[in-house]
């Protein structure tokens, strides 16, 4: 698989830009051929953004295509285009649409109520949030891994869709809704045996999810929650937790480190739809900039580590990356 010429991208984009006036969005495949769209239900999570300019595409694709061990790193704009919704975003993040805020560690902790509002919301928005899929950014990535050219992904996300893309050289630095843990003894299941425990324990419980946050969270009131019944773990009676990193927690250093070896061991870093405002992500950032590694930032709108980038694409990951590792 051959990224696209400039001639051949400069087409694509002038298509982008006639497709762009319509609701709905193409994704592009190898040949060049359309064989999904995405609804404008979709795409309504993501922040508007100046069409694509070819020779700035072209531009990302000889920096990165010079990469032998590119290492990479992802945020929630990646998942926007699979109807995800990420937190920050102008005008459509969830932050600047509504008063609601994800759970913090501490508040998880030392709250059965809070661990209950939690369990019931989650379990109300696991159906949907389960069912998104990777979109054409994913698949980029895993392709770009195919290739021979990805040395590690780390992704932000909780929400599994690198995996489902097929990526295997990936650490999800916050973890993953998709496994719960308890905090007593270490013990591990899957979310959906425990989707099953909470329907056994709530047989007719059937409140419904509006809609759903990056973590899988939905709103519900405090009446709506409260006659929830939520297990403790079958093991030793302890707390079942997401196996994720909440708000006001720390990422695992045996993770980091683990993490620094794999860029120490780059020659490029890919940052792709992340603003890179929280400092577990944004410090690989840093150390690569110690490095002296050129860096490449595919965002809409301002990152934290902007001053540091070689160069920023300011567009859309699903449009951007297929140019450079068709799918």
């Amino acid at each position: 698989m051959q990224a696209p010429s400039g001639l051949d991208a400069s087409r694509k984009l002038e298509t982008i830009a006639t497709r762009q006036k319509s609701q709905r969005f193409p994704i592009f495949f190898r040949g060049g051929s359309l064989n999904a769209w995405y609804s404008s239900q979709a795409i309504s999570f993501v922040p508007a953004c100046p069409p694509l300019d070819s020779a700035e595409v072209n531009k990302l694709h000889e920096l990165v295509g010079r990469a032998k061990k590119l290492f990479v790193i992802t945020g929630a704009g990646l998942s926007t285009e699979s109807g995800i919704p990420d937190y920050r975003s102008e005008g459509v993040g969830l932050y600047s649409r509504t008063q609601r805020r994800p759970i913090e560690h501490a508040e998880f902790l030392r709250s059965a109520s809070a661990r209950q509002r939690y369990w019931a919301r989650n379990f109300a928005g696991w159906p949907q949030f389960s069912s998104y899929q990777p979109n054409s950014a994913h698949l980029a990535l895993k392709n770009c891994e195919v290739l021979g050219k990805l040395h590690w992904l780390v992704t932000q996300n909780v929400d599994a869709l690198h995996s489902k893309a097929g990526s295997q050289r990936l650490t999800e630095l916050h973890g993953c809704t998709y496994r719960v843990v308890c905090l007593g003894c270490g013990a591990q299941l899957s979310r959906r045996q425990f989707q099953d425990q909470l329907l056994q324990l709530n047989p007719s419980w059937n409140e419904k999810a509006q809609e759903v946050a990056p973590d899988g969270d939905v709103h519900l009131s405090e009446e709506q929650v409260k006659h929830f019944h939520v297990p403790d773990c079958n093991t030793c009676g302890g707390i079942l937790k997401p196996d994720v990193t909440f708000f006001g927690d720390t990422v695992q250093r045996d993770k980091v480190n683990f993490i620094l070896e794999r860029l120490a061991e780059a020659d490029a870093v890919l940052v792709a739809g992340s603003s890179l405002q929280v400092y577990s992500g944004y410090r690989f950032l840093l150390a690569a900039n110690e490095r002296r590694l050129p860096i490449a930032i595919v965002n809409i709108g301002p990152t934290r580590a902007d001053h540091l980038a070689w160069m920023k694409l300011n567009g859309r990951c699903g449009e951007v990356l297929p140019f450079i590792w068709p799918v």
